[in-house]
């Protein structure tokens, strides 16, 4: 990627990061005068630069994904710890992204500890701007991630719990219980000698060929029911999380990498060919 490119993405990614801010901000508290959303949106960004000088400077993306995992939790402890009076909601709000957060960031970072390294930095890593951008584009992916979770702790208005909130709960936990299952189970797949070299086809990934990523969306869209009572106005607009996060992983960084490289792989292998046939890339048809 051209340095110019990489510069303007960072810019666009910061002004989509203030306009989220302001939107979620709508309805919200305060502290020392700034509608603490925007705080977690500063502290977000400013994570992710002052991650990214050392990481620049050892060219390595070892600690990306932690890096990543620890924003989460950092803004939603400054959203709890910044909010007078976050009520029960904004607890359990805060209780979903920090499980899934700590639980995401240890298995990421795990993995790339155990491989080395991520073979989707080898390039950028070492080319200033088009690596500043990737740590700018995850801040970006924090708030926008988070918006809906981060809009309902910080409102003012804090509803009692209801029955969409045990829906939202119960999709939550669907949807993070299927991705945990997922990783687990190609992890060990990978893990046998006789699957070097083979793809999984088994578990879960029988039904779906990226069923993690599934999970993943499910848990958000189980975040965005526990928020949308306390949203409103503007702050409805913070909404925009689970979509986000399916636009994101079927349309930009998640699906279509991991499906070329799979082409890559594996393409004209006849079991594949049949697996990838036979398989839906995502939602697991009713049989």
């Amino acid at each position: 990627m051209t340095t110019t490119r990489s510069v303007a993405s960072i810019g666009v990614a910061v002004v989509l990061g203030a306009i989220v801010a302001a939107a979620g901000s709508a309805g919200g508290v305060t502290w020392v005068g700034i509608p603490v959303f925007a705080w977690c949106a500063l502290v977000a960004f400013g994570l992710q630069w002052l991650a990214f000088l050392p990481a620049w400077l050892a060219h390595s993306e070892k600690f990306f994904d932690l890096i990543g995992s620890v924003s989460y939790l950092t803004v939603v402890l400054v959203a709890l710890v910044a909010s007078p009076e976050p009520g029960i909601r904004a607890l359990l709000l805060g209780a979903m992204v920090v499980v899934w957060a700590a639980r995401l960031g240890s298995f990421l970072y795990a993995r790339v500890h155990t491989t080395g390294s991520d073979s989707r930095f080898d390039a950028m890593k070492h080319r200033f701007a088009w690596f500043l951008m990737t740590w700018t584009l995850q801040g970006l992916w924090v708030i926008l991630t988070a918006a809906a979770a981060l809009g309902a702790i910080t409102a003012t208005n804090q509803p009692g719990l209801g029955p969409l909130d045990a829906v939202g709960l119960l999709v939550w936990t669907s949807g993070l219980v299927f991705e945990v299952v997922a990783d687990r189970q190609k992890r060990y797949f990978r893990a046998a000698a006789q699957n070097q070299g083979r793809f999984i086809s088994t578990g879960l990934w029988a039904w779906s060929r990226h069923p993690n990523y599934l999970g993943e969306i499910v848990l958000w869209v189980g975040v965005a029911l526990v928020a949308v009572p306390a949203l409103s106005g503007w702050s409805l607009l913070t909404l925009v999380s689970p979509v986000f996060v399916f636009f994101l992983l079927t349309r930009v960084s998640g699906l279509p990498l991991l499906e070329a490289a799979a082409d890559r792989r594996w393409g004209g292998n006849t079991d594949y060919e049949a697996y990838k046939s036979a398989t839906p890339a995502l939602v697991p048809r009713i049989r």
